[in-house]
C-alpha cells in the first residue's frame, strides 16, 4: 500500500509539472515593432501557448507613463506551439513606448514586461518610382521643312530674263541687218564716183566751148 501512495504521488506531482509547464502564462507572449513590405510601421505579437487558449491582445501607446490613446482595435489569437501572431498597423516613432496586455480569461490579465520600446530609426517610406515622361514628339527639323530661299519669290522670277523664242530675232542677227544697209554699204561709193563723172563731163563741156570761141553775132 504504502508503494502504491509513493507511485500515485509521484503521478500526481508530474501531471501537475507538466499541466503548469503546459499552462497558458504571460510568459507565452511576446511583442516587436517592424516594417510591413510598403514601409509602414506595425506591431507584431506573438502567442506560443501550447494550450492554445485564446487570448485577447490590445496595445497602447505610452507618453509620460500613463496611456495616450489604444492603437486599433483588440485582436484575439490562438496560441500554437509554433506560434500564431497578430499584427497592428501603426507608424510608430523612433524609441516610441509602447504597452501590450493580454488577456485569457480565468488564466492571464498582465502587460507583457518589459514595455515595448521602438527602434531609433522609423520605417522609411518607400518613394514612389518616377513615372516615365512622354516621350516629346520629334520636331521638324530644319531640313525637313522646306526653306524660304528654296522657292524664288515672284520678284525674282519676274526680273529673270526671259530666253529668246525661236521666232525672235537675237541681238546679232538685228546688228547684221544693220550692217547691211547702213555704213558698210556700197552706196557712198557709188555716189562719189557718179559725183565724179558729173565734174568730169562739165569739164569737158566747158573746154569744149572755149575752143569753139564765141558763136557769131
Amino acid at each position: 500500500m504504502r508503494i502504491l501512495g509513493v507511485a500515485s504521488a509521484s503521478a500526481a506531482l508530474a501531471l501537475g509539472v507538466a499541466g503548469n509547464a503546459l499552462a497558458c502564462n504571460i510568459k507565452d507572449f511576446s511583442a516587436a515593432a517592424t516594417c510591413d513590405g510598403n514601409g509602414k510601421g506595425i506591431i507584431t505579437v506573438t502567442d506560443i501557448d501550447a494550450s492554445a487558449k485564446e487570448a485577447t491582445v490590445t496595445v497602447f501607446l505610452e507618453r509620460n507613463g500613463a496611456d495616450d490613446h489604444q492603437v486599433g482595435s483588440a485582436q484575439k489569437v490562438t496560441g500554437s506551439k509554433d506560434g500564431a501572431t497578430v499584427s497592428f498597423a501603426e507608424d510608430w516613432a523612433p524609441k516610441a513606448e509602447y504597452r501590450i496586455h493580454v488577456s485569457v480569461p480565468n488564466i492571464v490579465d498582465k502587460d507583457i514586461s518589459p514595455n515595448l520600446v521602438t527602434k531609433d530609426e522609423a520605417c522609411a517610406t518607400k518613394s514612389e518610382s518616377p513615372s516615365p515622361s512622354a516621350s516629346p514628339a520629334p520636331s521638324e527639323s530644319a531640313s525637313d521643312t522646306p526653306s524660304d530661299s528654296a522657292t524664288p519669290s515672284d520678284s525674282e522670277s519676274s526680273a529673270a530674263p526671259a530666253t529668246p523664242g525661236d521666232n525672235q530675232p537675237s541681238a546679232a542677227a538685228g546688228e547684221s541687218n544693220l550692217a547691211e544697209t547702213g555704213a558698210n554699204s556700197n552706196t557712198p561709193m557709188i555716189a562719189g564716183i557718179a559725183g565724179a563723172f558729173v565734174i568730169v563731163g562739165g569739164g569737158a563741156v566747158f573746154f569744149g566751148m572755149r575752143r569753139r570761141g564765141p558763136s557769131p553775132a
